[in-house]
This record gives structure tokens, sequence and C-alpha cells, in this order.
């Protein structure tokens, strides 16, 4: 396992509290290989050491994605969770989780990602039982090498035929999250050049998520990062550059989602 802490400027947006993570955890990402990176955005590697320590709880604001999860006490596939994802963690151990691209995990799963939203499901319930023996390979090695290559492994075994909505789809999700302008569903569909319905059929089917939602949640991420940046933030000013009707909005949708208000996440 790589050694060193994870700089909490590169934990990534949506994970809250960087600052503690970073005392907590070592998170490393990994490319996926050129036939599976129409599907999989990276892979990822959280160690931590907490012997002797008091255990952990990490929170994250998750992204428009599925993740295939590799950890104790067995594999798992998270569907896109809607509030703040919790996970204690205490002892010594590592996972490594499988992030797939927006609409990415959709040709594997064969119906609408929809069916897996706020949903937790044994990856043995949808794949065959040789996920079981991968996550005992995974989990019983420290090198990340090869942890990736048995992730590798498994999914190449099991790779679909290329369908060219999940491009379109993913396209559709970085235009939303990188443009922080867009704060409206008519206002995605008439730059997409499509209906605002096509766009939420699409997104239940591929994504999981509404496309609203992945407004909000890119909203979130930046108002987040922001806070953790520690210096003063003007709540107001951000408020109207993410579009929102006045700071109150911002707040009620920050504290729903993170669970305290964004002052209070800022001074934490």
């Amino acid at each position: 396992m790589t050694e060193g802490r994870t700089k909490p400027e590169d934990m990534g947006r949506g994970v809250l509290y960087p600052e503690l993570m970073a005392t907590k955890i070592t998170l490393n990402r990994h490319e996926p290989s050129e036939p599976l990176a129409r599907f999989v955005e990276n892979y990822w590697i959280v160690a931590w050491d907490l012997r002797g320590k008091a255990s952990h709880e990490s929170k994250t604001l998750s992204h428009p994605s599925v993740h295939l999860v590799f950890e104790e006490p067995h594999p798992a596939v998270y569907g896109i969770v809607r509030g703040a994802f919790a996970r204690r963690i205490s002892g010594r151990g590592h996972v490594l989780g499988v992030k797939f691209r927006p609409g990415g995990f959709r040709p594997f799963l064969g119906r609408p990602v929809a069916d897996l939203v706020d949903q937790v499901v044994p990856a043995a319930e949808l794949f065959s039982e040789g996920v079981l023996a991968t996550q005992d390979a995974i989990l019983g090695t420290d090198d990340e090498a090869e942890m990736t290559a048995y992730a590798e492994k498994f999914l190449l075994a099991r790779l679909p035929e290329p369908d060219p909505v999940v491009d379109e789809v993913a396209a559709m999700v970085a235009r939303i999250t990188e443009d922080p302008g867009l704060v409206r569903v008519d206002e995605v569909a008439a730059q997409l050049d499509i209906s605002v319905r096509r766009l939420q059929r699409l997104f239940a089917e591929y994504v999981g998520a509404s496309p609203k939602w992945v407004l909000r949640r890119a909203r979130l991420h930046e108002a987040a990062q922001r806070a953790d940046q520690g210096t003063h933030v003007d709540w107001a000013a951000l408020a109207a550059d993410l579009g929102y009707s006045d700071q109150a909005h911002l707040t009620r949708d920050f504290t729903a989602a993170v669970g305290v208000p964004p002052g209070t996440y800022l001074k934490s």
C-alpha cells in the first residue's frame, strides 16, 4: 500500500471535511484500461490504520455515479445516494471502489439505473459468484497495482457491448457539473437541443437521478468546496452565483444534504 497521507486538496469534490479526512486515510485513484474507459471513470482505493485510535465516520456528497465496492463483509453496488453518504472505519483495512461514468453502469445492469437510487445491493445479486473470489483477492493484498488488476480482470470478463448513449449521457452530466451558470432543467435541455422530457428519461434510464438533482448536487459540491478553502465566504453572493433565489435557499439545501448549515460547516 502506498505510504503517506493524501493531501486535503486531492480528496476531490464531494468529500466533506477533507482536512480531517486527510489525517485518517490514504486515497489513491487509478485509471481504467482502454476497453473499460467507456464505462469506468476510475478505480479508487482507500486505506486506513486506526489501530489504537478511535473509529472515524467519513462523509461524502456523492456524484451522479454508481460504484462497485470491494469491502468487508461483502462486495456491494451503491446506487446514487441523494443525501450525504456516511461510512465508519476502524482498525486497519482498505477497500477498492469502481466509480462508473455517469450512465456507465447501465450496460452492466441491463435495466434502468433509477432502480438503484439510495440502494446498496450485494454485488453477488447483480454479478456471478465470481465477485466473491475477486473480493478475496483484492482484500488479500496490499499492492494497489494487483488490486486494480483483479478488478480489471473481473470487469473485462463481463464487458458489455459499447452503448453510444453512455457517451451522450456522460457529456450531458459533464455539461451540467462544469457550468455553474446552468441552474434550470429547461436551460440544460435548450443547450443540449433536446426536450426536457427526453432529458429526464435519459437520466432515469442511465444516470439514476433526475437532471434537477444533478444540478443541485453540482451546486452543493461548489458550496462545500468554497467552505473547505478555509477563508471567509460571502454566502449571499455565492447563493446568487449558484442560481439560488436567496441565501436562505442555499442554506436549506446545504443543511438538508450535509446535516449542518454552511456557516457551521465552514467553522468545522
